[in-house]
């Protein structure tokens, strides 16, 4: 191995750490977002407003793009959270 051979290694190894710990951050902050759902699940029959609010996640989509500062592109995001979005409508609680 070249002494870039060994340095693109390490770096590679360290930028893998990283994912990692964003990784395990992404999924303690699903599992809050997941909390807040089942939460306002329960809210929403005692103020008499149906389960499903397309309405709602057109905002969350709104936001999401508001927040986007990139490389991941807008529809990117809206397919992530079009699928997080599914989850947490399937979610038991």
């Amino acid at each position: 191995m070249t002494t870039n051979d060994t340095a693109a290694a390490e770096r590679i190894a360290q930028i893998r750490a990283e994912i990692d710990e964003i990784d395990g951050q992404l999924v303690e902050l699903l599992n809050k977002r997941a909390e807040c759902s089942l939460e306002i699940r329960h809210l929403k029959p005692v103020v008499h407003w149906g389960l499903y609010d397309p309405a709602r996640e057109e905002e969350i989509f709104v936001n999401l793009a508001k927040h986007n500062k990139g490389p991941l592109f807008a529809d990117n995001l809206r397919e992530i959270y079009s699928a997080i979005l599914h989850v947490m409508k399937e979610l038991r609680g």
